[in-house]
Formats: structure tokens, sequence, C-alpha cells
């Protein structure tokens, strides 16, 4: 077993899974054009790579004791793969819709799979690990974004854009294949699934399991807006929205790539605790921006405000309720996800 390799190819997985919600963003105008499509339906186009993400993630959660981690991130490879090609050669909604499907289950895959994974690999070590792991969720952003921008000016049409997903896919799978993987936290002590079931009953999963509901919000819903927000307010004939959002993930895989000693310095719940105020500033000062200075700078204290909150949930996590393994892991992903797809169209109101 070579644990540098396995967590270099679950960050490369993750930068796949980013580089689909950056490239898919900035392809809804143009798929709405060349698809005919109405706002119903590419609301529907929108939401489903969420809902396929967060319902993938938590049957993730279970399938990684049953069939291991290396098969389910092999799995994942194969969806991303597979997604990527049946979105490129679509002919209509219902083929479009089911290729953004398993885009978003393959990127529920990754996400389960990777974070029990890291967790068994860097037990002393989990939190800092993660937030390491988790800089290449917003690594992957900035580069679909500014790939996507690039092909935009460059006149390359949305498939080239989606054919971008293909190069980290096939990496990752080629690094993950016949390497041999370590038995999940919980399989490996001997915990019982009844003892994993009760361990998610305790009063402080409960309340780890509702911050994750406000954390992810407001951490991810906003970056489903600020892009869209930008080109409008500031009527940039360039669409350069996509580049605040580059901005804002710039930023959080700066700190999370090279921040992760605030997590020994500070405990997890003091770090969020700390950064919470910061986020709302940033919040607050968005949406009364009115000039592209003030946005973006308003726009970095939200990136400095929750760089650190989605691996820091799944640390504490890890950390405090060892016994739930991957599936407590996943049902915390998993929620993240739902409420930010649920966050999504609440803002937009």
């Amino acid at each position: 077993m070579n644990p540098q390799r396995l967590f270099v190819a679950s960050c490369i997985a993750l930068l796949a899974t980013a580089m689909s919600f950056a490239i898919r963003g900035d392809i809804m105008g143009e798929l709405e054009l060349a698809f005919g499509l109405d706002k119903v339906q590419l609301g529907w186009i929108s939401g489903a790579a969420f809902w396929g993400f967060g319902l993938s993630i938590l049957f993730g959660g279970t399938l990684c004791d049953l069939l291991g981690m290396g098969r389910l991130l092999k799995l994942a490879a194969v969806g991303h793969i597979a997604g990527v090609l049946l979105t490129v050669f679509a002919t209509d909604f219902a083929m479009l819709f089911a290729a953004t499907v398993l885009i978003g289950v393959a990127n529920g895959f990754v996400e389960a799979g990777i974070n029990p994974l890291i967790a068994t690999l860097y037990r002393n070590d989990k939190t800092a690990r993660l937030v390491k792991l988790h800089a290449w969720f917003p690594g992957g952003i900035v580069v679909g974004g500014v790939l996507a921008f690039a092909f935009t000016q460059l006149g390359l049409n949305w498939q080239s854009k989606m054919l971008l997903m293909l190069l980290p896919s096939a990496i990752y799978a080629t690094m993950f294949f016949a390497q041999r993987f370590p038995d999940t936290e919980r399989k490996a002590a001997g915990v019982s699934t009844a003892a994993m079931y009760g361990e998610l009953k305790r009063p402080l999963f409960l309340v780890v399991f509702a911050c994750m509901w406000l954390t992810a919000a407001t951490e991810l819903g906003p970056g489903q807006w600020v892009s869209n927000i930008f080109n409008e307010v500031m009527h940039s004939t360039l669409q350069a929205g996509v580049l605040l959002l580059v901005w804002i993930n710039g930023i959080m895989y700066a700190l999370r790539q090279f921040g992760g000693g605030l997590a020994h310095r500070l405990s997890p719940v003091t770090l969020i605790a700390v950064t919470a105020p910061i986020a709302a500033l940033g919040l607050w000062l968005f949406g009364r921006a009115d000039t592209p200075v003030l946005a973006f700078a308003a726009a970095a204290l939200l990136a400095v405000g929750t760089a650190f909150w989605w691996p820091t949930m799944l640390g504490i996590t890890s950390e405090r309720f060892p016994r739930a393994g991957a599936l407590g892991l996943a049902i915390i992903g998993g929620t993240g996800s739902f409420a930010t797809a649920i966050a999504g169209p609440v803002m937009g109101r």
C-alpha cells in the first residue's frame, strides 16, 4: 500500500469533481440555447448534479464497507468518464439530464470514498489532512473556471469544455488502479453495525448534523449565484463573473493548502466560531456591492470566512465519532450537498 499515492490520487479525484461544477456552471447558458431548454428544464439540469451528489454520498457510505473504498473510487472514475461522454453526445433533454445525474453520482462516490480513506490513512492527523485534501475542491473550481473562461474567449464550444474533465478522471483512475486499499476504520476496529448506527443517535452527532446544514449552505450556496449576479449588476460584457468565482476559490485553496496548521493551533469548533463573523460580513457587503472592487473585496471576506468549514466539519465527525465510520462521514457530506441544493433556489428569491 502506498499512502502518498492514494492521497495524491484522492486530491486529483476531488479536482475532477470540482471541475465538473465549475464547467457545468459556465456552460448553462450554452446548454439552454443548444437544447432549447426552458427555465424549468434548466433548473432540473442545474439541480440534478447536486441531488445525484448527495444521494450517492449517502449510499456510498454504506457501499464503502460492502465493496471497499477502492472499488467505490474506481466506479466513480467510470461514472465521470461515461458521464462526460454522454453529455457531449446528448441529443435531447432526457440524455442531458441522465448524463448530469451520472456525473453527480460519480462526484458523490468520490466524496464517499476519499473521506474515510484519508481518515484511515492518517488517523493521528485527520483534520489537517482533510483540510489539505479539500483544498482541491476550490482548486478544481479555479482550474475549471479559468479554462472555461479561456475557452469562451477562444470561441470554443461547450463540448470542448466538458471534455476537459476526461484528463483528471483518467489520471486518478490510473493512479488508483492495482493499488491496495486499507479497510475502513470501523471495519478494522471490528465495530458492529449496531454500534455504528448507535453512534448516529448521539446528541452531539445530531448537533453536528444540524450545523452542517448551515455551514454548507453559507459556504457553497452563494457560489451558485455570485457569477450570475456579478454579470448582471456590473453589466459585464466579457461575462467575467466566473473570474469572481475563481477569485473566491483561489483564496480558499491557498488557505486550505497552506493554513491547515490552524486546525492544530485552534480547536475545530473554535476555528469555525472565529471565522463565522468574517463570512457574515462578506455576505452582507456582497449584497450591497455596486462596483467590481467592492464585489471582489466582499467575496474575499466570504472566502476567508468559509474556507475551513467543510473539511473541519468532516474532521469533527471523524474524530468525535470514529465508530460511525464511513457512514457518519457520508451523512455529514450528503447533508452538505442537500443544503447546497436547497440554498440555491432560496437565495434566488
